[in-house]
């Protein structure tokens, strides 16, 4: 059973954990590997570069949303296709992190985290709920 005195509190660090980790790659891709630079990169992966737009606007504006908990249900559901096709781009690379161009099992477990806060929920201490 679920300890519904708990279970807010786990969506909550769950929904924060999430958020953090992918505005930090949102930011990077913003940054450091510039707008221009992450588009080469998704066009060189099979993907319309103008993808990087709104790849870069999920994973900076979508996920602070995500940290406040404004609509973080919705949020997290989207999150789900994006970090999917984005795992895709390392299947051929096999499961470690450490291979050459990194593993799929990291993505792919931010897919799953994704999934997790979608079907749990906002949780605690989220600034709008979503129903």
């Amino acid at each position: 059973m679920i300890d519904s005195r708990t279970a807010p509190y786990a969506a909550f660090i769950m929904r924060l954990a999430l958020g953090i980790m992918i505005i930090a790659h949102g930011l990077t891709k913003v940054f450091v590997f510039t707008p221009a630079g992450t588009a080469g990169f998704i066009e060189s992966v099979g993907f319309p570069g103008f993808l990087a737009y709104p790849v870069m606007a999920i994973e900076v504006i979508g996920f602070l949303m995500l940290v406040l908990g404004v609509y973080a249900r919705w949020v997290a559901t989207v999150a789900v296709v994006q970090l999917f096709v984005a795992a895709t781009v390392h299947f051929s690379n096999g499961w470690s992190v450490t291979n050459v161009n990194g593993g799929w099992e990291y993505p792919v477990y931010l897919t799953v985290t994704a999934l997790v806060v979608a079907l749990l929920g906002d949780g605690a201490l989220a600034a709008k709920a979503s129903n």
